[in-house]
């Protein structure tokens, strides 16, 4: 398809696309989750079996009407923030769909979080239900929330009057059964009972494509998470635009071993496939790559979804040599820097040979640049690709905000209908990240080749000024990458009193390989200038990640900090 004609989701809201899906291919795997049986429960075996959790696009378009009713007999109206703080389960895709529908505003919770970060959530969100897991590897939910939500052990499932949560008013567990104060998910369905269907119907007819329809939490380095603000126009031409650029069709079958919560999961999973009538497969709740790669297999996976580290960890599963993946084609690499050699093991040995780069930001909804499946292997490895359509990028002096050319290096922006809508109740950092031009700052570094491909260079904030002289983390780890005893490596600055910062790496080996301190460091002075060897080596068997599988490399500089004794220093 032509990337100058308009999408069909340019106009429609998500509900509407789902329904034309439906019509459409009525009859295609809509959501299948291996390790599930037919009720949503897991298998004894673990594994794949033919009664597994499986929904076609008819059935996915009735179940999600069936979760609009229910939302609507709990009161639940039009803008209104519902709350949904879980992992991959279906019931979470049916929430996702469902509060589109009756153009409720679905707010994401991070798995990970703990009581005063869920507590954070709900009252900045102003959430009117939350709809919650009982655990998460081993995290009790039940018992973090009754820590984060004063009084709800003593409350009325279903008429809460919270005191520090005056908006809250449901709080529903998707399994069946729930802790005090809470509605099972058999309550909540059964208060769709009395709801005709054209109740739905007669809302889902006052919404606009510009409503805001998501509220995802992104958080820096420094100050509390933002909840930007994604309309159904943001998140429907993003998830049509990325999956263009893989060549997405109804007969493709899409695994999704990221995290719903994220962008990643729930828009360039959930909607593209939504939007092209594929399949969407999800392996299990939390990655897994044993999961994934059976899934790859049994389900038949033409395209594959991940991270870095995710894509590392399948590649080097003891399962892997005996896998038959044949059937990959495409796919996404997203979420943090994309090693060359990753890149080139899941051309080579995972066979996705037309897996694409994509780079973006929750700000962005999420995708602003990506690959095509017919570019070049060199493009596909070494830069972010050009902009989806549509929209425009530049690239601008973090100092001056002046405007730089092809080959230089500067702060990414983009314009267009990327751009989210604003940081819910924070108009201060909204002006902050969106200029009154609409151009929105990505924090992130790039250059621009003469073809328009990009570069992710670094974070602004992570640029290491080491005696003077500007020293990019990414440079180094794409480096140290190459080492053959290397299977992942993370760069970070470190206070120092010398030279105001140094350079410190944590490497991760590969299994049955071997390298020391001094090697490595012999390794990076045969090419690098002598400020950008790292002065610390750390070897370690994992790093600080989010459930996104991102590198959190503040934690690893609070630590180093920590054990150097570096402390007094920290204001490097």
């Amino acid at each position: 398809m032509a990337e100058t004609s308009t999408p069909w989701v340019d106009g429609p809201t998500i509900g509407d696309v789902l329904r034309q899906t439906a019509a459409k291919y009525p009859d295609n795997d809509a959501v299948v989750f291996p390790r599930l049986d037919v009720a949503g429960q897991p298998n004894e075996s673990g594994h794949a079996e033919k009664d597994c959790f499986r929904l076609t696009y008819r059935e996915f378009d009735v179940a999600v009407d069936q979760v609009a009713r229910a939302l609507v007999g709990i009161g639940i109206e039009k803008g209104q923030h519902v709350a949904v703080w879980a992992t991959n389960w279906p019931r979470w895709v049916l929430l996702q769909l469902a509060t589109a529908r009756i153009g409720a505003v679905m707010v994401t919770v991070n798995p990970a979080n703990r009581s005063s970060e869920v507590a954070y959530v709900l009252k900045q969100s102003n959430a009117s239900a939350l709809f919650l897991v009982d655990q998460f590897k081993k995290s009790n939910y039940f018992e973090i929330l009754a820590d984060a939500v004063a009084g709800l052990a003593g409350a009325t499932a279903g008429e809460l009057d919270l005191a520090d949560f005056p908006q809250l008013r449901h709080v529903v567990s998707m399994k069946d059964h729930a802790a005090a104060g809470m509605s099972t998910w058999g309550e909540f369905i059964s208060q769709g009972d009395s709801v005709e269907q054209s109740r739905v119907d007669e809302i889902a007819a006052t919404l606009t494509p510009n409503d805001p329809i998501n509220i995802q939490y992104t958080s820096g380095t420094t100050g509390f998470p933002k909840g930007a603000m994604l309309s159904h126009r943001n998140l429907l031409l993003n998830a049509y635009h990325i999956g263009d650029c893989q060549k997405i069709t109804a007969d493709d079958r899409i695994c999704v071993p990221v995290p719903f919560y994220h962008c990643f999961g729930c828009v360039l999973g959930v909607l593209c496939c939504s939007v092209y009538g594929a399949a969407m497969i999800v392996p299990a709740e939390y990655f897994d790559p044993e999961a994934s790669l059976e899934a790859i297999e049994s389900e038949r996976a033409t395209a594959i979804y991940g991270v870095p580290t995710m894509f590392i960890a399948q590649l080097e599963h003891a399962t892997f040599a005996g896998r038959d993946l044949a059937s990959l084609r495409t796919g996404i690499m997203a979420g943090s820097p994309c090693p060359i050699e990753v890149m080139n093991r899941v051309v080579d040995d995972m066979g996705a040979r037309e897996v694409t780069i994509a780079y973006g930001l929750t700000e962005a909804s999420p995708v602003i640049t990506q690959t095509r499946t017919d570019d070049q292997l060199e493009l596909r490895v070494k830069t972010v690709g050009r902009p989806i359509p549509d929209i425009e990028v530049k690239l601008v002096d973090p100092a001056t905000g002046q405007t730089l050319g092809d080959d230089e290096q500067g702060e990414l922006c983009t314009r267009g209908h990327v751009v989210m809508l604003g940081y819910y109740n924070m108009p201060d950092q909204t002006a902050a990240a969106i200029h009154a031009d609409g151009w929105l700052h990505s924090g992130d570094l790039a250059t621009r080749m003469s073809n328009g491909y990009y570069r992710i260079t670094g974070r602004i904030k992570d640029m290491i000024c080491r005696g003077g002289e500007n020293i990019y983390p990414r440079e180094i780890e794409e480096f140290l990458y190459t080492h053959p005893a290397v299977e992942d490596v993370a760069v970070v600055g470190i206070p120092d009193k010398k030279f105001v910062e140094d350079v410190a790496a944590w490497i991760k080996l590969k299994d049955g390989s071997s390298a020391s301190e001094e090697d490595l460091r012999e390794f990076c002075s045969a090419s690098l200038a002598h400020f950008k060897v790292p002065r610390h080596f750390r070897f370690v068997d994992e790093f600080p990640q989010t459930v996104t599988g991102k590198i959190q490399k503040f934690k690893i500089r609070e630590l180093m900090i920590e054990e150097l004794g570096l402390e007094q220093t920290e204001t490097a």
